[in-house]
């Protein structure tokens, strides 16, 4: 079977299995025509997505916080950040609820940095930063028990966020891209989006898991 002209394979989904739903993510296999007539499996990890706050002060300092990431087995630096886990909740209203809960942080002024698809060969995961200005304080509130409290808050001024992505003391892929397009921004004078801008990348898939009348996600369990 001829393959066509490169860069118009439909790739469509022949069939497709849950392999595994737990509380965040999903993940499930893909039966998927390749060029030729050929399938191959495609594994996909379902990710509700997320959002990320770079919130600058007026002084162009940005608010980080240190906290624990298993995966890591270590306590990175990152922009304020949580998971689109609220039904119906718009990704800025998800931002400025994040952005108090772990920064205690309020912002007036909202535009929209990137979008960054975390690792789009394996999962639909796609963070969506914002950049925060007219910034003030609330106040943390958090129960005891919940990971916020080992969080450390720092503040560091936007040239100095630069250089630690760029020297590695700043991993966590949304938190590099939302620095260093913040630095695009301040310095260099590019503009940001509304946050209206359009987000045709944002995970839906797993989220309609966890809607009413969907299979439950709460509990973890295994597709046979």
């Amino acid at each position: 079977m001829s393959c066509g002209e490169p860069g118009s394979h439909p790739f469509s989904v022949v069939s497709s299995r849950d392999v595994y739903t737990g509380r965040v993510i999903a993940l499930r296999a893909d039966e998927v025509r390749m060029p030729g007539g050929a399938t191959a499996t495609r594994e996909v990890v379902e990710h509700l997505g997320a959002v990320a706050v770079l919130a600058l002060d007026t002084e162009n300092a940005v608010t980080m916080v240190h906290q624990y990431r298993h995966p890591l087995g270590r306590r990175l630096w990152e922009l304020p950040a949580g998971l689109l886990d609220v039904a119906g909740e718009t990704a800025v209203h998800a931002a400025r609820r994040e952005l108090a809960e772990e920064a205690g942080l309020a912002a007036e002024s909202w535009s929209v940095l990137v979008d960054v698809a975390a690792s789009p060969g394996f999962t639909d995961e796609v963070v969506r930063v914002f950049l925060a200005r007219e910034l003030s304080s609330v106040g943390r509130e958090i129960a005891d028990g919940d990971e916020e409290t080992d969080l450390v808050v720092g503040r560091f001024p936007l040239e100095q966020a630069v250089r630690m992505v760029l020297a590695g003391e700043v991993v966590n892929a949304s938190s590099v891209a939302g620095i260093l397009a913040a630095w695009a921004v301040v310095a260099g004078g590019l503009p940001a989006r509304t946050v209206e801008a359009a987000w045709p990348d944002r995970p839906t898939r797993f989220a309609a898991r966890r809607a009413p009348g969907s299979a439950p996600g709460e509990e973890a369990t295994l597709a046979g």
